[in-house]
């Protein structure tokens, strides 16, 4: 297992990138806002900066069988696989319109930003089901 205080940010993003590119699930030991602590074993599909300059990876999440985004600040630790990819990616959702939620801190900013690319972290962050849009 590779902890990421031990390394540079550009050294996780090849690893991650590697794994990604090769389609080998990695095991992360992440920090969610709240603090709490989890392990889940991802397969990366896609790494990207949300518009307020945060390092993301999306990923399916092994546990749950669905999309998932994890900021890289958040990852504390992970473990690249020789084993391949076993969940298919569901196909992209039509873009919906979120609950509006008063902002209080900066680290709200940043989950309705992240929010703004992922459904799935807006309902994990704020236990709340968006809205569909009405189009």
């Amino acid at each position: 297992m590779k902890l990421t205080t031990n390394q540079t940010t550009e050294a996780t993003l090849a690893d991650l990138y590697r794994a990604l590119d090769r389609h080998q699930p990695v095991t992360i030991t992440y920090t969610k806002a709240d603090g709490t602590e989890s392990v889940r074993t991802i397969e990366p599909y896609e790494i990207a900066t949300t518009r307020a300059g945060a390092l993301i990876v999306k990923a399916m999440d092994r546990q749950s069988h669905d999309r998932r985004t994890f900021r890289l600040d958040r990852i504390g630790a992970y473990t690249l696989h020789r084993g391949r990819f076993l969940l298919e990616r569901p196909a992209e959702s039509a873009p919906v319109t979120l609950t509006v939620l008063e902002i209080r801190t900066p680290d709200d900013v940043v989950a309705r930003e992240i929010a703004r690319e992922d459904r799935d972290y807006w309902n994990d962050r704020y236990d709340v089901e968006p809205a569909e849009s009405a189009a």
